[in-house]
């Protein structure tokens, strides 16, 4: 399989050896000429440490320490492929060649100190960029403190108080696919072997996507087909420099959970739209894109998402959401729900969530051998 559930093969496609029936949760998966450990993935989460988008310490034992805490797939935070598509000044960066450097340090310890894959989320901000640190109360940025022009497909702001972003022109769109393209290389310099884009939570690629935040008349907004439009030119921008035989994800939110907003329909459209384009896993996060919306959160509540659109467009999908224990996870996959389990805050409270998972679960994690004794079996 290649990230399709399909008999036929899709362009792009490269076969996988790991069927995904019978799977568990510390079942390998490999996706092209990648093979994940398990199917535990750290989910980006942003860190608001860096300065002028650059990594450092924090970012290196933040990443390195869940890899060595077992997870099959550890993917770096929210990184700006430009620097107004940065969310706060503290966001991670990769839109020069200096950015590369200061990652390169983390993906080297990743592949030496475990069994990890080392995985990377570029990003725009779009109209919600420019604001504080979340501790800090995560308003926007006054002039004073560095603000700067968000952007949007449209110029309509986030929230009341938040600054209206630019529309941005046909031109200017082009510069951002370029972009997202010119990321991608760097992040394969900089030793990363998967690449997810963010199209979810509100930020440029989902502000698009969504009729709540795209009034356009021009072929990038009305129709779904012109809606989809610059994730289509992202996907096939970045595929042209991210080599085949590695994977190539997409999150997004699945629904807006809003009346008349992006929705679990469209996103299976979508999904069916760009899996021969060369995705290989739907990441099935939701909502962000307008604020006070009432989000019905329980355990595993984002999981039919990851379900339905697995089944109906064929292809690999990851669930992430409220999803805490072991036995939980195991099941998301045994039953065929997704493919993938991305964790986020269990993993901040747990870096080592996936070794104590395989204790409960009497699977055989890959342990570091500095860490042995403490999980004698």
């Amino acid at each position: 399989m290649s990230g399709t559930l399909e008999t036929e093969t899709p362009a792009h496609a490269a076969p996988t050896t790991q069927s995904t029936q019978s799977a568990h949760l510390f079942t390998p998966l490999q996706i092209r000429d990648v093979v994940l450990p398990n199917r535990i993935v750290v989910s980006p989460m942003c860190q608001y440490s860096s300065e002028d988008g650059l990594a450092n310490d924090w970012h290196l034992v933040h990443l390195g320490s869940r890899a060595i805490g077992g997870a099959g797939l550890v993917i770096a935070e929210a990184t700006a492929v430009e620097s107004r598509g940065r969310i706060t000044p503290g966001d991670l960066g990769i839109w020069t060649d200096e950015h590369v450097e200061a990652l390169s340090p983390i993906t080297r310890f990743i592949k030496k100190h475990s069994a990890s894959v080392p995985g990377i989320q570029l990003a725009h901000a779009g109209r919600k960029a420019s604001t504080d640190a979340p501790w800090r109360g995560g308003h926007p940025l006054p002039e004073e403190e560095g603000a700067w022009q968000p952007v949007a497909p449209s110029p309509i702001p986030f929230d009341q108080g938040h600054p209206e972003p630019a529309e941005l022109s046909e031109p200017e769109l082009a510069g951002i696919v370029q972009a997202f393209k010119a990321a991608a290389r760097r992040s394969l310099d900089a030793g990363f072997e998967i690449v997810e884009l963010h199209a979810a939570h509100g930020y440029l690629l989902h502000e698009f996507l969504s009729p709540l935040s795209n009034h356009r008349n021009d072929r990038y907004g009305g129709s779904f087909e012109n809606r989809a439009r610059l994730v289509v030119e992202v996907v096939n921008a970045v595929r042209s420099v991210w080599p085949e035989r590695l994977p190539l994800f997409l999150r997004i939110s699945a629904t807006d959970w809003a009346e008349n907003g992006w929705d679990i329909d469209q996103s299976i459209e979508l999904a069916r739209l760009i899996h021969p384009l060369g995705i290989d896993m739907i990441d099935c996060s939701s909502g962000a894109i307008i604020p006070h919306v009432k989000i019905p959160v329980k355990p595993g509540f984002q999981v039919p998402f990851a379900e339905r659109i697995r089944k109906e467009a064929g292809i690999l999908t990851g669930a992430v959401g409220l999803i805490t224990e072991p036995q939980q996870a195991d099941n998301i996959v045994r039953t065929g729900q997704a493919d993938l389990v991305l964790l986020a805050r269990e993993l901040l409270r747990d870096p080592y969530w996936p070794l104590h998972a395989g204790e409960v679960l009497q699977a055989n994690p890959s342990i570091p051998d500095q860490y042995a004794r403490a999980f004698a079996r």
